[in-house]
């Protein structure tokens, strides 16, 4: 079936990226026809939907990068768009704690990287102030973080999308609709899908984890690839709620590329512990064993991958025990936490990143946006992203705006 319409902008991918452009793209430009295109039956279905629901303050950013100025303008809209539209969410605060000495440096860092960033609300506390705020938390210093929130994402994205529709009745989401191909001729691309076929003049691709491969159909040369690692989480059984009454996270290890085993009090009520991460077999796979023949021979296949795991095998090999072992799991817990017990947590939810991997195996830290003649496509958002999603929308409209002539 091919759709005769032709609209000024696709968008592939419903997430909350994806439904955060269609919004801020929708607002500035009222007048333009949009399509979103998502393979799920509902937006927000992977990365966003399984995240830890945190909006993020920009302390851990590099000053002056893109993750550092949209995570803090991006958060401040965010919370004013939750507030407008009756979001759940919830200004909560959240303290990063330091359990030994050896961590006290890099706290130093990140304070000065918050107060770089226009991080509001911050502020070094010692390990009474630490106790004050979180009694059951163990600490020898720490930082007070009150611009931190919770909030939940998939509402969010919905509201955004729904507001978006309102603003331009031609506008439509396509769910259930997975992107297989798109070919420009004479300035209009025909999009193939695995439903129908769409028309459109431009192209903005929001895929997350297919990002990439995405990239790839549309002839960008990439010196990156995505590579995914699973987040497995444990809640808080009812006995155990009391002993966390905000966020508590750790100090991070600057060793490794992630934030390490955390606390979450979610918009529910629950309170989540984790994520652990390791490797996945499976790009959108949330199961200990769940597999992919295409997505391990693309990660396995790359050098970047295995440059990681040289450099990172240790602790790749820690998370793996963790993933299988409650035990284990529970031990990292009560670095924070001393007095958690076994029968203060069970198995929760899981989660996989999109890690975008140079071929020599570092971290892309920033975020990345490549242009083809007609396309945007966003290849690296990693958290912040949820959080920085209204910045980034606007960033992206701003973007088109200039390459596309749009108006």
């Amino acid at each position: 079936m091919i759709q005769d319409k032709i609209y000024d902008v696709a968008i592939i991918g419903g997430g909350i990226v994806g439904a955060a452009t269609l919004y801020q793209m929708q607002v500035k430009f009222p007048n333009l026809k949009i399509l979103l295109i998502e393979k799920e039956d509902q937006l927000a279905a992977h990365q966003t939907g399984n995240n830890s629901g945190v909006i993020h303050s920009g302390l851990y950013y590099k000053p002056g990068s893109q993750k550092a100025i949209t995570c803090v303008r991006g958060r401040r809209a965010l919370v004013k768009f939750s507030q407008e539209h009756m979001v759940d969410h919830e200004v909560c605060g959240k303290v990063v704690v330091a359990t030994k000495k050896s961590e006290l440096p890099f706290m130093e860092k990140i304070f000065a990287n918050g107060l770089a960033n226009d991080t509001e609300d911050i502020e070094k506390i010692t390990g009474d102030q630490v106790r004050e705020i979180e009694p059951f938390c163990n600490g020898i210093a720490g930082i007070r973080v009150g611009c931190t929130g919770i909030i939940n994402y998939v509402q969010a994205t919905d509201k955004m999308a729904k507001l978006a529709l309102g603003l331009q009745p031609e506008s439509i989401i396509s769910l259930g609709d997975a992107f297989i191909e798109a070919r420009e001729e004479g300035g209009i691309s025909t999009i193939k899908t695995e439903k129908t076929t769409h028309k459109a003049k431009y192209l903005i691709y929001c895929g997350g984890l297919q990002s990439d491969r995405l990239a790839k159909k549309d002839g960008v040369n990439l010196d990156m690839q995505i590579v995914g690692f699973r987040g497995d989480y444990y809640e808080l059984n009812d006995e155990g709620k009391h002993k966390i009454k905000h966020l508590v996270y750790p100090v991070p290890n600057p060793e490794f590329p992630f934030l390490g085993v955390h606390f979450t009090r979610m918009t529910n009520g629950e309170i989540e512990c984790g994520p652990n991460a390791v490797f996945t077999f499976k790009r959108e796979g949330y199961g200990k064993t769940d597999f992919d023949l295409k997505d391990t021979v693309d990660a396995l296949g790359y050098l970047g991958t295995w440059k990681l795991f040289a450099k990172h095998w240790k602790f790749g090999l820690d998370e793996y025990k963790r993933a299988f072992s409650k035990k284990l799991f529970l031990q990292r817990l009560q670095v924070l936490i001393p007095t958690l017990t076994m029968e203060d947590i069970r198995p929760g939810r899981a989660g996989v990143r999109a890690m975008a991997l140079g071929p020599d195996g570092e971290m892309i830290e920033d975020f990345k946006i490549e242009y083809t003649n007609n396309s945007i496509h966003v290849l690296n958002a990693p958290s912040p992203a949820a959080t920085a999603c209204l910045a980034i929308g606007e960033d992206i409209t701003a973007m088109a705006e200039k390459r596309f002539n749009l108006n």
